[in-house]
């Protein structure tokens, strides 16, 4: 595993001045080590946050502005449209839009690539075109995506934000979140934001981060591999509907008449929250987000193992009676 400097502080130099690194608040040698690995999978420069949640906190705190208006991507991470109805009694007003067409007129719009959980894709060349002529600032979650399937930046994005809790480690074990900027003075204002409200990753989950990148690539192909083979089955089952799978990664969302005794039918894939990791896991979505999301719809994310043994649990789980 990679080793984690968990060092808080570090002395000054011999003039009594402060070196790159001298309160981990700011930064601490761990953390930069995987923001360069990062920056240069994604093509600009990254920050760690103690969550993805932190660094969306950022983006919108450092970036936006009481009586902006944020585009959202409908479907898109439940907890980025509550994050935005929080910041509303500061100022900050938000709208949800297909992001497979055009924005509304916006201060900043916000899309996922793919939204979580219902996986429509953005249309990168509308976003372009608001951009320039809104002169609006485009921030995209590639959580689902990770740099393997996309450089969002190259795009036409100002800013990527990352869960890396999820496919960029991939274990389940280290919580933290991401930003991707090309602009100094953006990615400046970013760090300072990040500064002064303390939300900086611990050593030991950027380090688990680190060695997790070595791997991503392979992961991310096998996880692909796995999800396309099992969403083909899935769309040929008789008690299930409605399969979305954009093609690559490895979520797949589906829709069943008693999402619940599915859920809990399944042995090899996990009854839990979250995705991306090694281990599958699998989630009825309605019992956190209410109506915006079909009330049969089930959140499957591929791990890495066999899919004869997941299409196993599945096949099971979807033969059960409720």
């Amino acid at each position: 595993m990679a080793h984690a400097d968990r060092s808080t502080i570090w002395p000054y130099d011999e003039r009594g001045e402060p070196g790159d690194f001298y309160y981990s608040r700011y930064a601490h040698p761990t953390g930069a080590a995987a923001e360069e690995r990062l920056g240069a999978l994604e093509g600009g420069d990254a920050l760690l946050y103690a969550s993805g949640m932190a660094a969306e906190t950022a983006v919108l705190l450092a970036l936006a502005r009481p009586g902006a208006t944020v585009a959202l991507a409908e479907g898109a991470y439940f907890g980025t449209s509550v994050l935005l109805r929080e910041l509303a009694r500061w100022g900050l007003a938000h709208v949800e839009y297909d992001q497979t067409g055009s924005p509304p007129d916006a201060d900043l719009v916000w899309v996922e690539a793919p939204a979580n959980p219902t996986l429509t894709l953005p249309d990168w060349d509308a976003l372009r075109d608001h951009a320039e002529s809104h002169d609006a600032l485009v921030v995209c979650d590639a959580t689902l995506s990770t740099p393997v399937y996309l450089r969002a930046l190259a795009e036409g994005a100002h800013v990527v934000v990352h869960s890396a809790t999820k496919y960029l480690t991939g274990t389940h074990d280290a919580l933290l979140g991401a930003t991707v900027t090309r602009d100094p003075d953006t990615t400046a204002r970013l760090r300072e934001l990040r500064d002064r409200t303390g939300g900086v990753a611990a050593p030991d989950a950027a380090a688990r981060l680190l060695e997790s990148l070595d791997t991503l690539e392979s992961r991310m192909r096998r996880h692909t591999e796995s999800a396309a083979e099992i969403a083909r089955r899935l769309r040929a089952h008789p008690a299930v509907a409605n399969v979305r799978y954009p093609g690559f990664s490895g979520v797949i969302s589906f829709e069943v008449t008693d999402p619940r005794a599915v859920e809990t039918a399944t042995r090899t894939i996990l009854n839990a929250t979250s995705l991306g990791g090694a281990r599958s896991t699998m989630e009825s979505r309605h019992r956190w987000e209410g109506d915006r999301i079909p009330r049969g719809l089930l959140r499957l994310s591929v791990g890495l193992e066999d899919p004869d043994e997941l299409w196993t649990d599945l096949e099971h789980a979807l033969t059960v009676p409720p």
